[in-house]
């Protein structure tokens, strides 16, 4: 069988076979009761049943579907002379539907069909290993929480960061941690003394007098870089600069990967306090440093001209945690 090949990745199709099976089945039912709707309107029908009239916005609320939708219903439903709309008499701006003479009637014969429907479905469950009704309440209650896109994509973001490593700086990232860097500077700002002096030479300026620089590879390639630069000013062991992700690799939590290590091996190394520039038009960076724990501050020298906000972290009591 084609499903049980494929797996629980057809589960949409799988699950559309099955409405449409059921639905082909329910059609004939409708016409053995002589009860000429379609199945797709049963949700408005079995609501009007009541004889009380709803608006628009009241059905959709209660069966859970978009108000388009329901519209779209309850034309085809007018058009068939099952339903009729009429003005709210105490708001005019509302319409609100209810059962024509020809739908009451229809009503009147499905209350057999209710009965006869129900005592089949619950014979077919009663066959069954699996409570399909129970565990359909489950499967729309996670849904509910999290669509299926959502959760795709968090599988898809997990896969991938499954695929980041995270190095020390080698000779042969060189080039990399150049590029990523002036390519992100250069689309906002303008490249600056400093920015050549830690770029051009990242050895004299960051290694040797005893700062790190950590590399992301994703599939081998490199793909993000971050440095914690030594800092003359003894309130601070070390400045997180120079983080950089390349656009083609945004997306897959790397920024947070890199942060994270960034932060581990400063405090490794014995840092109480990190201290970072940036500017407030980089807007997702200064919610990434915000969420590593990072807190603004005012009042430091800064040899960018375009260093609009600075930041501190308190290494003290700050542990690991999972994005």
């Amino acid at each position: 069988m084609f499903y049980q090949k494929v797996g629980k990745m057809a589960i949409g199709s799988r699950m559309r076979a099955l409405s449409d099976r059921v639905l082909e089945d329910a059609q004939r039912v409708y016409e053995l009761y002589g009860i000429a709707i379609k199945p797709r309107w049963f949700p408005v029908f079995y609501l009007l049943s009541d004889r009380a009239g709803r608006s628009i916005t009241d059905l959709a609320v209660e069966i859970g579907q978009s108000h388009p939708s329901v519209i779209a219903t309850v034309r085809e439903m007018v058009k068939a002379e099952v339903v009729t709309e009429a003005k709210d008499p105490l708001d005019g701006r509302k319409k609100i539907v209810q059962l024509s003479a020809k739908g009451r009637r229809f009503a009147e014969r499905a209350r057999e069909q209710y009965l006869d429907v129900n005592a089949a479905v619950e014979a077919m469950l009663a066959q069954t290993s699996h409570q399909l009704w129970e565990a359909m309440d489950e499967f729309e209650y996670l849904l509910e929480q999290h669509s299926m896109f959502q959760r795709v994509v968090e599988q898809r973001k997990r896969r991938e960061q499954a695929a980041v490593q995270i190095v020390p700086y080698a000779p042969e990232y060189r080039r990399a941690f150049h590029d990523l860097n002036e390519e992100w500077i250069q689309r906002y700002f303008t490249m600056e003394a400093t920015d050549y002096q830690s770029l051009d030479h990242p050895d004299t300026y960051i290694l040797d007098p005893g700062g790190v620089i950590l590399v992301a590879l994703y599939r081998g390639e490199p793909v993000g870089v971050c440095a914690l630069i030594v800092m003359e000013d003894p309130a601070y062991d070390f400045e997180l600069a120079k983080m950089a992700v390349s656009p083609r690799a945004q997306g897959r939590g790397i920024g947070w990967r890199l942060g994270r290590a960034i932060i581990d091996r400063a405090r490794e190394m014995g840092a109480q306090k990190l201290y970072l520039e940036s500017n407030t038009v980089l807007t997702p960076a200064i919610k990434l440093y915000q969420k590593l724990g990072f807190r603004k501050i005012t009042g430091h020298p800064t040899p960018y001209s375009r260093c609009n906000i600075q930041m501190e972290l308190l290494l003290t009591g700050i542990g690991h945690s999972d994005q």
